[in-house]
């Protein structure tokens, strides 16, 4: 019913930037929430950022100042500009999305399939 599709992960040199795009299609009514997570090799999926429908962000310690999570409400795309990027970065980076489908009164949620980001020289 709902697809969340990422792009523009890949390899970068530390220091780097990268930009990961997402996009949402399907039986959606509102989208609440997008965001990023990330899970490195051995690690748990960890939070980067997330957005609500009216703008408000959250970001994780570890990306603060770095990235930068926006969304566009019309077309039901959430953004993330990694700049300044640093080995521990490098994770597979996945999409979400709380939403409501058209007909239904529940929220659900929603995970793209995951980008791989790697900073390394």
């Amino acid at each position: 019913q709902v697809q969340l599709v990422e792009s523009g992960g890949g390899l970068v040199q530390p220091g780097g930037s990268l930009r990961l795009s997402c996009a949402a299609s399907g039986s959606i009514f509102k989208i609440y929430t997008m965001g990023w997570y990330r899970q490195a090799p051995g690690k748990q999926r960890e939070l980067v950022a997330h957005i609500t429908s009216d703008g408000s962000t959250n970001y994780a310690d570890s990306v603060k100042g770095r990235f930068t999570i926006s969304r566009d409400n019309a077309k039901d795309t959430v953004d993330l500009q990694m700049n300044s990027l640093k080995p521990e970065d490098t994770a597979v980076y996945y999409c979400n999305a709380n939403l409501l489908l058209r007909g239904d009164p529940r929220t659900y949620k929603y995970w793209g399939r995951g980008s791989q980001v790697t900073v390394s020289s």
